[in-house]
């Protein structure tokens, strides 16, 4: 038997529970995953929503026929969000109905701020895609005032 198989053995055991350890657990359902996005964004912690998506993650608008990009990939994502935040520090995002299906997650959110004259909001809809466990694709359709 060689004397180093079992050292090996060790090691890649420790770095394998160094790995599970730094990575955050997801929630087992994608319904549950987006709820904990949204929190992520009223707790305007970028970070954590980019744990939530793939590294090559799109985040898309829909106005008409025309399906614009405000994000691709998980460090574009991550920097929109930091510079975003700084500049809507009273900004907030409510789900008032989460629909999954099979391969998506479709939620009404209203989102509020504080403007100039006092509280403003509006209502959306986003659609949620995804690949595996984490959120690959964000389309997010014209607010309705």
């Amino acid at each position: 038997m060689n004397p180093t198989r079992p050292l090996l053995a060790v090691f890649l055991a420790v770095c394998a529970a160094t790995v599970f350890a730094q990575t955050p657990e997801l929630p087992q359902s994608r319904k549950e995953l987006v709820k904990r996005f949204v929190a992520a964004f009223n707790a305007q912690d970028a970070k954590a929503m980019g744990e939530m998506v793939t590294e090559d993650v799109e985040w898309l608008n829909v106005s008409g026929k025309v399906v614009g990009s405000d994000a691709t990939g998980r460090a574009e994502l991550t920097s929109s969000m930091v510079k975003y935040f700084a500049s809507c520090r009273s900004c907030r995002s409510e789900l008032t109905q989460v629909i999954e299906s099979k391969e998506r997650v479709v939620t009404v959110e209203v989102a509020s701020w504080q403007g100039a004259k006092g509280p403003r909001s509006q209502q959306g809809i986003a659609v949620y895609e995804f690949s595996g466990p984490l959120i690959r694709r964000v389309y997010y359709y014209p607010a309705e005032k």
